[in-house]
Order: C-alpha cells, then sequence, then structure tokens
C-alpha cells in the first residue's frame, strides 16, 4: 500500500475552542488537512476584510531547498459567522511524496488590501510526514463456513 502523510499538527485546528477568535487576531489560520491519494487537501479561513482577496498555499518536499506554490479556492457559502471566508485547496503531491521517508512542510499566504498575511504555525510551519501503510496481518485462512455445524445421522 502507498504511504500515508501523517500531521505533525493536529489536523482539524478549526474544531478547536477559539478558533474563530485566532482568525479574527491572525487574519488566516488553517482550518484542516486529509491526505488523499490525489493530495493533501484542506481548508482555510480567513477574516473577510476586503471583497478582492487571495489565498494560497506555499509548500515543499525538501526542506525549502525548492518549494510551489497552489491558490486556495473561494468556498461559497461563506461561515454562518459573517465574518470569515473559507478557502479550500489541494496540494497535488504524486509520487515525489509516496516515498515513505518524505516530509511536506507548509504556510498558507493571504493577501488582501495591499497586505499580507501568513499562518505557518507559530512559525514552526505545517509539518506531514509520510509514514507506509501497515498491511493487515496475513493470518490463517478461515473457511467461510468453518463455524457451521455438522451433523451426522
Amino acid at each position: 500500500p502507498p504511504p500515508l502523510l501523517e500531521p505533525l499538527f493536529p489536523p482539524q485546528p478549526g474544531a478547536s475552542p477559539g478558533f474563530t477568535e485566532r482568525v479574527r487576531q491572525h487574519k488566516v489560520r488553517l482550518e484542516w488537512v486529509r491526505a488523499e491519494p490525489a493530495g493533501l487537501r484542506g481548508a482555510v479561513r480567513v477574516l473577510n476584510l476586503a471583497y478582492e482577496k487571495a489565498v494560497s498555499v506555499r509548500y515543499t518536499l525538501n526542506r525549502w531547498a525548492s518549494c510551489a506554490e497552489v491558490p486556495a479556492a473561494y468556498q461559497p457559502p461563506g461561515p454562518a459567522d459573517g465574518l470569515t471566508d473559507r478557502f479550500a485547496f489541494l496540494l497535488p503531491l504524486g509520487a515525489a511524496a509516496a516515498a515513505a521517508e518524505a516530509t511536506l512542510e507548509f504556510a498558507v499566504r493571504y493577501r488582501v488590501a495591499g497586505a499580507e498575511y501568513w499562518d505557518n504555525n507559530e512559525g514552526a510551519n505545517y509539518r506531514l510526514r509520510g509514514r507506509q501503510r501497515i498491511p493487515p496481518a496475513a493470518g490463517p485462512l478461515q473457511d467461510p463456513d468453518s463455524t457451521a455445524w455438522i451433523h451426522f445421522i
């Protein structure tokens, strides 16, 4: 089975108490991430400071020797709080992240009204490590009828 990316941070920061207040204070916060066969999917919440805004995710698989950036797409309807907007992203990792020893790091950028805000997990970046999936243990083969009663007359 292919390796799995394991977050080295809580994968759903948006579910923690005080999340909306953190978005209000820092302007941008990662809401959740999920590793999928296509890559890393996630959502970001930003404080709605102006109509025009750009959200992107900058990431690396080689400790920032090189990096790539993907735009995040606005997700209507917005959250019910009326103060924030949600953006979704997909990091298309492909074969590069397939190595069991791979480490993915990323940070979120929010550009609005001539300013730029970052969510880099308090300076540590969001990090995920590749972990080899353990195949199911091969136990003794069991006859599907082994629990049936056999009657001899």
